[in-house]
């Protein structure tokens, strides 16, 4: 992959444009709410890399208190559309100037168990050193980011099974030590699905590992 992020910007822009963007919504559904993946380039030892920014959710918050997580929450009235709430939605958590967020793609939403619809917006930091993170402590306990490609991998990935209504699914757990930080971080449920999806289109191949997804989830086997 080239050193310029333009370059990395284009790879993006070319690896989703055979998929079908879903339609952005001016009339959300009731229970409706939008991630931002934010997707930036880094040099790292095996050459640049892509990865992806996340975020420990407060102790303190009522749901999913102490969590890994995308950027996001769900929609407020003056959002025009599923970008709009994601953008929002990472600059009160993480002070993330939407000017600096190229957007690429909108997965179609994942669904959870509760029947709340989780949309994707899929984006590209140009500039990582422009952004100043600034987390908000009501929402976010720490911020952090982790290699795109790691949710294609079976390496510090564990799952576990799970029925729902009768029928048999995975949740994959992926544990990542931030050094830095002096702590490890583990992505799963919801936030690992919707990531092993994005990495399997930038990288244009399955996971390493069996996905059994649930079907309340709506995505494509």
């Amino acid at each position: 992959m080239s050193s310029k992020p333009t370059d990395s910007l284009q790879f993006l822009i070319q690896r989703f444009q055979n998929y079908k963007s879903h339609h952005l919504l001016q009339h959300f559904p009731a229970k409706s709410s939008a991630v931002l993946v934010c997707i930036y380039q880094e040099q790292g030892e095996d050459g640049n890399e892509l990865r992806v920014i996340l975020t420990k959710r407060s102790s303190t918050l009522s749901s999913h208190p102490g969590e890994v997580a995308l950027p996001g929450g769900k929609r407020d009235e003056e959002d025009a559309d599923d970008i709009a709430t994601a953008l929002r939605e990472a600059r009160e958590e993480i002070g993330l100037d939407p000017s600096l967020v190229t957007i690429i793609s909108v997965l179609k939403p994942f669904v959870n168990k509760k029947g709340m619809s989780v949309v994707p917006v899929i984006g590209f930091l140009r500039d990582k050193k422009a952004f100043k993170e600034l987390p908000n402590p009501a929402e976010v306990e720490d911020i952090f980011d982790v290699p795109l490609e790691m949710f294609l991998k079976d390496k510090n990935r564990r799952a576990e099974e799970r029925e729902h209504e009768g029928e048999r699914y995975l949740l994959h757990y992926f544990d990542y030590y931030v050094e830095d930080k002096e702590r490890n971080f583990v992505i799963w449920a919801l936030t690992a699905g919707i990531l092993i999806r994005v990495a399997s289109i930038v990288y244009q191949r399955s996971p390493e590992f069996q996905e059994l997804k649930p079907s309340f989830w709506k995505q494509p086997n």
